[in-house]
């Protein structure tokens, strides 16, 4: 595809659609090769639209086959059609009944859109344009219609037979086959739509709603793997109650389903009442999945729920809008999540993948709004921005009207858009009435893109007992917006002295710990502060913005000891070491300061009162966030050393301490994911990675025992990762032992296959193309691919921005050779060249030709072609 070919979609081009569509029948007759649609649509005129014209259809790639009109075949000159679009001529003014037949190939459907195969099972994924490769549609998303779908299949290759909603009538056929008829009473978009059909195993449970109603539970998994499925389950009833307490919500059929696969371009798909999964976000035991891994599959189990009500019940009315499902979903999962574990540890995990994702999306060439203007191609716009940046957003909104007001205009939301395709003005209105608050200027999170600079400067005045606090906001320019209208920030703060925070007063009142900045730059003058302050600034890290301020050693020093504020005393911690760690990319040879090795171990010292946090504590800032903070001419080789030096330096300073820390949090007893062990589980590996960054063969002895002796997968690979970077012969073992351990599970295979691309070795590029012969991998797997390829582009910064450009060669070979098969999945794997122009300049023009190879191969998809032009823009 030529640069021409894509035709960009603007937001102040939207027009509602001419036809409404009030009910669609599905007959699905599934065959491997030759699957028959029928679809049945009950259409009439839109009142609130002007047009007069012909009835047109979207269609991806089908093939047709007849069409009627109120029950009569069409003659071939009352429509034209083609693989892209049914167009019907002259459709009648009032009411009227349009069927269509198509033919589809669901195993030859390589792009995982639309109905395809996943190893023996039929199923769909529809968001957010592909319900029109299953049928001609008006596939948008402010369509709503009820849907009844009847699904014919051989009983022998297919015995299960699901679709959205409640199933109202299954019988037998002839021949072998038989038949399930599922009805959806609620109106839902195209995208919403779900079928999956297969040889499936099945748990099952139930949930009894506040109202008293039993909604059966079901998953379906690949036969051998329901032992997998409890925690998911446990994930999902947990979801439900907690959205019936936290938001007044119930669910609303009589059964909710989840199906996992193997082959999934996303993590997971939130249609109506048919949840369809990536596995990886549902199967989990003990000896299988890590910490994380169950962590995430509570997350997603609860998003995808959650999206009943927001994104399905009130669902978008264009794709300019999908933060309104996504970013207020995010933000329900955190606040679930944040109820079940540890508040703090999780805002602080939820703002290191905003700062990792979502900050070096904004400093890029594919920096968007939380709510774009324009698109090429929507596939490209599931971004940090939209889903993390878009729950900040609604955090903020939170934060500034207070937890009163918040809920009630949730409520109001609820109450007043049930059923409705809606906008972000749509959203924000129910709060402003709410609050009784302008929201105009707050509008601007979902308008400009970038991420915002708070710069702030203090003053304490002795004598008159006063501390001078100065705050500017500073918005640099990004793609499209050269100039910024000033936004308005919710900053939590409090000033910090040394046994805590100081009471003071702001305007002769007592400080209640928040302010409101909407200018461009504003000045605060606190009270009643009877000793040099520290500011404690952005406290929960308040809103998303990038935060400069002048704080000594001594200071972070005095907020990571007696900052009230979690967050902030964590963030103390980070920012000492980036200032270590800038000193050393610039010189090696600088000796890292004692006072931050005292502090460490003063964290190590405390660490059993809370363990997951003295993990966060303790590790050191990512390479990524060591080049956001350099900004331009990064050297990627010169970051990496930096970090290795001061790792080394912590583990020969600190052996005996993290020593003791591994003996202190291990624990005896069976395995648990609760957060609790979880978090002494991350202290304890956190502190065997560091000890193991020094060589010493006594710490190298520890991880190979934990490697031999670990009865959980979060210790086994813990150990694994550790062995494999000290590129010894252990390391080398430990990698052959484990993929003869896990030979036939392709999940675990997919950590072992990461573990080695992560590697900062120059041979790690040969081991990747290595693995790729391997027979658990696969081009055609998302997962495999992910794992793999995805993994050394997006984690391993050395290697992938290779002095010589083998590596960005390499990933674009893999680009080139998925894009025709699976655009959605070549296109995420692009993404990893979003932060080329911060390079050193040998580096960025090795990366721009690169670029520019790709955009001009002939014959790309919209989604490749998309990036490829953006990055170069």
């Amino acid at each position: 595809m030529t640069a021409a070919a894509l035709e960009p979609v603007r937001l102040a081009d939207y027009r509602v659609p001419a036809f409404l569509i009030d009910t669609v029948h599905l007959d699905i007759r599934l065959e491997r090769t030759q699957t028959r649609i029928v679809s049945t649509l009950t259409l009439r005129r839109n009142p609130h639209s002007a047009g007069q014209g012909a009835l047109k259809l979207d269609g991806d790639g089908l093939v047709f086959v007849e069409a009627w009109l109120d029950g009569v075949s069409l003659p071939s000159d009352a429509y034209s059609v083609s693989p892209h679009g049914f167009s019907l001529h002259q459709p009648p003014a009032e009411p009227f009944t349009l069927a269509i037949e198509t033919r589809l190939d669901p195993s030859a459907n390589t792009q995982l859109m639309g109905l395809y195969r996943s190893n023996s099972a039929y199923c769909t994924q529809c968001e957010a344009e592909g319900f029109r490769r299953i049928t001609y549609f008006l596939d948008r998303p402010d369509v709503l219609s009820v849907y009844t779908t009847r699904i014919e299949a051989s009983f022998q290759e297919a015995p299960v037979l699901l679709a959205n909603g409640n199933r109202t009538e299954h019988g037998s056929l002839a021949d072998g086959r038989h038949y399930a008829v599922w009805h959806d009473p609620f109106p839902k978009p195209s995208y919403l739509f779900a079928m999956v059909a297969g040889d499936l195993a099945m748990v099952a449970d139930s949930f009894t709603t506040r109202s008293g109603r039993e909604v059966r539970l079901e998953i379906y998994v690949e036969h051998g793997k329901e032992d997998r499925c409890a925690y998911a389950m446990d994930a999902l009833k947990r979801s439900m109650r907690w959205d019936e307490q936290a938001f007044g919500r119930e669910y609303d059929l009589d059964i909710f389903m989840i199906v996992a696969v193997s082959d999934f371009n996303m993590g997971a798909m939130e249609n109506k009442g048919l949840n369809i999964f990536n596995d990886k976000y549902v199967l989990a035991l003990p000896q299988t999945a890590t910490d994380s891994d169950f962590a995430a599959v509570e997350a997603i189990i609860a998003h995808e729920y959650f999206h009943n009500w927001t994104g399905n019940r009130i669902t978008c009315r264009d794709w300019f809008q999908l933060c309104l499902k996504e970013g207020l979903t995010v933000f329900r999962d955190q606040e679930f999540s944040s109820d079940q574990r540890s508040r703090p540890v999780k805002r602080i995990n939820d703002v290191k993948l905003l700062r990792s994702q979502q900050f070096s999306e904004d400093g890029g060439p594919l920096a968007h709004p939380v709510r774009p203007e324009i698109y090429n191609e929507i596939n490209n716009f599931y971004t940090a921005t939209v889903y993390e940046k878009g729950a900040e957003v609604v955090r903020m909104l939170k934060t500034l009207i207070g937890d009163e007001a918040f809920a009630a205009g949730m409520d109001l939301y609820f109450q007043r858009h049930d059923g409705e395709a809606v906008t972000i003005e749509d959203f924000l209105t129910c709060f402003a009435e709410a609050s009784r608050r302008d929201l105009g200027q707050f509008m601007l999170w979902y308008r400009q893109s970038g991420t915002p600079e708070i710069r702030a400067e203090g003053q304490w005045d002795e004598e008159a007992g006063t501390y001078h606090l100065s705050l500017k906001q500073i918005l640099p320019p990004t793609p499209g917006q050269p100039n910024k209208q000033p936004m308005l920030f919710p900053i939590r703060l409090g000033l910090v002295g040394e046994d805590g925070d100081l009471p003071v007063t702001l305007d002769g009142k007592p400080f209640d710990g928040l302010v409101a900045l909407a200018e461009s730059e504003r000045n605060y003058v606190f009270g009643n502060v009877r000793q040099a302050p520290v500011p404690s600034l952005l406290r929960g890290f308040s809103a998303p913005v990038k935060l400069t301020v002048a704080l000594d050693e001594e200071a972070l020093l005095t907020l990571l000891k007696a900052d009230s504020d979690p967050f902030n005393r964590w963030q103390a911690s980070q920012s000492y070491a980036l200032k270590l760690l800038l000193r050393l990319v610039k010189d090696p040879t600088t000796p890292v300061d004692p006072r931050f090795i005292a502090a460490v171990r003063g964290l190590l010292a405390g660490g059993a009162v809370d363990p997951a946090f003295t993990a966060l504590s303790l590790a050191l800032p990512s390479e990524t966030d060591i080049a956001r903070e350099i900004g331009n001419d990064v050297d990627p080789q010169a970051v990496y050393q930096a970090r290795s030096i001061l790792r080394r330096t912590l583990a020969r300073d600190l052996q005996a301490d993290l020593l003791r820390t591994i003996e202190n949090m291990t624990m005896a007893g069976p395995y648990s994911p609760q957060a609790a062990d979880a978090g002494r589980r991350s202290l304890r590996n956190g502190a065997l990675d560091l000890i193991c960054a020094g060589g010493t063969p006594q710490a190298l002895d520890a991880a190979a025992a934990q490697f031999d002796k670990a009865d959980n997968m979060t210790d086994e690979m813990a150990a694994l990762a550790t062995l494999a970077l000290s590129a010894t012969p252990a390391g080398e073992r430990a990698l052959h032992n484990f993929r003869e351990r896990y030979d036939n599970d392709p999940l675990v295979i997919d950590k072992w296959m990461g573990v080695q691309a992560m590697l900062p070795l120059e041979a790690t590029l040969d081991r990747v193309k290595e693995l790729m012969h391997d027979p658990a991998f696969s081009l055609h797997n998302p997962n495999r691919v992910r794992a793999l390829i995805g993994t050394f582009c997006s984690a391993n910064q050395t290697q992938f921005n290779r002095a010589d450009g083998e590596g960005y060669r390499f990933v674009a070979d893999i680009i080139l050779a998925i894009d025709p098969k699976n655009p959605q999945l070549a296109a995420r794997l692009l993404v990893a060249f979003k932060t080329w122009r911060s390079l050193e300049q040998g580096r960025r023009t090795l990366a721009a030709a690169t670029l520019r190879d790709i955009a001009r191969r002939p014959g790309l998809s919209r989604d490749v072609a998309d990036i490829a032009q953006r990055s170069l823009a």
